[in-house]
């Protein structure tokens, strides 16, 4: 099947996208933070106006930042009655109980309208071009700042899973060496030196037990729990959920992507952890892609496995490229094609979260500008 890209991100319909973006985002509840402070003052320098306020609109609408006057909550509700979210791109100027605004929105990388830069005085702000320009960059360095957190955060959560997991696959082979160290010191015909070195051996392991309790103990505390949760998953109904988050950005650079793959693809997997995944792979390869390109995902199953293929006709990888794809920071050869920020964490965050599924992820590529497919191997069970 072909995802067509007619459906606007902003839409009503797609209310509920939009608040998990910015739930994703995780900046509703969070505590002050003098970046927004900043981004608000050079915002009124800009414009040479006296009162300025950011905030994003969830259920309701929450400040983050003020400056000069502030709105009372019925003006602020009433003023977003005048900007609606769902229509307006770009700066707006308007006038409101007897004031003069002009309002920038902060829109997500995937389309969705978040929040708003607004400024505002008595007098008429005869604003230029450039000047508006400028408040365009204020909003998009909000909207980068919160990308980079969202990809530190979701990157070091992945690591941290992926270590508690490791940590608890280790348990069991210790968990064998204590006791099978303490049957060996009952051996009645054992020498006493060889008691000697089973006990330290028995100590030595439930002693490293009861760190990797502790660790996992903490870890569950802080989560509730770190592995992946296995349940029956259809991989296709999670690419679809991807695809429909992703489309807006595709639609921006013209870019088709097709799904080639025609039955269920069931296995018992964490599906929010599997849309992190494939939501990591389809975002590079719209990224790194030219406008007017198709990515093509594929998908067999074999009686163990799940493979599924998202192929590119992107700048393509270098072999040098290939083998540091997979490191945190590494320099590659590769930008993105539309100046999108790119902090290089997407693809370690989706390693991490094929490995803890027991699964591969590697990626093969013919040379610079032939593209690049991305492979995901996931066992069924």
């Amino acid at each position: 099947m072909e995802i067509n890209h007619n459906t606007d991100n902003n839409a009503p319909a797609h209310e509920e996208l939009r608040l998990q973006k910015l739930d994703d985002y995780e900046i509703i509840d969070s505590p002050a933070d003098q970046f927004f402070d900043h981004i608000l003052s050079l915002a009124a320098g800009i414009l040479n106006a006296s009162n300025a306020f950011l905030g994003f609109s969830g259920q309701e609408f929450f400040l983050k930042s003020v400056l000069g006057n502030q709105l009372l909550p019925q003006q602020i509700s009433e003023l977003f009655g005048v900007i609606n979210p769902y229509e307006k791109v770009g700066p707006l100027a308007f006038q409101f109980i007897d004031q003069f605004f002009i309002a920038s929105p902060l829109t997500s990388p995937d389309g969705y309208h978040l929040g708003f830069i607004i400024v505002y005085c008595e007098n008429q702000i005869d604003a230029t071009a450039h000047q508006l320009d400028m408040l365009n960059k204020l909003a998009e360095m909000v909207i980068a700042q919160l990308e980079t957190r969202m990809a530190v955060r979701k990157t070091m959560t992945a690591q941290d899973d992926r270590l508690h997991v490791l940590i608890h696959d280790l348990k069991n082979p210790m968990t064998t060496i204590s006791l099978q160290s303490e049957l060996l010191g009952r051996i009645p015909e054992i020498s006493e030196r060889a008691v000697v070195i089973a006990d330290k051996i028995n100590l030595q392991s439930k002693r490293m037990l009861q760190n990797l309790n502790e660790i996992l103990s903490s870890a569950k505390k802080v989560k509730g729990s770190y592995k992946p949760q296995k349940l029956k998953t259809d991989v296709r109904e999670v690419l679809t959920h991807v695809i429909n988050s992703i489309r807006l950005v595709a639609e921006t650079k013209n870019q088709s992507i097709l799904v080639n793959i025609k039955n269920p693809l069931e296995i018992f997997g964490d599906p929010d952890k599997l849309n992190h995944l494939f939501f990591q792979l389809l975002n590079n390869s719209v990224k790194f892609s030219n406008q007017n390109t198709v990515i093509t995902i594929t998908g067999e199953q074999t009686e163990n496995l799940v493979t599924i293929a998202i192929t590119d006709q992107g700048q393509g990888l270098s072999e040098e490229d290939l083998e540091h794809l997979f490191i945190k920071f590494a320099p590659l050869s590769t930008k993105p094609t539309n100046g999108e920020p790119s902090n290089g964490l997407g693809l370690i965050a989706a390693k991490m979260y094929v490995e803890m599924h027991k699964g591969k992820l590697w990626a093969e590529s013919k040379g610079k500008n032939e593209g690049t497919t991305f492979f995901v191997e996931l066992p069924v069970k």
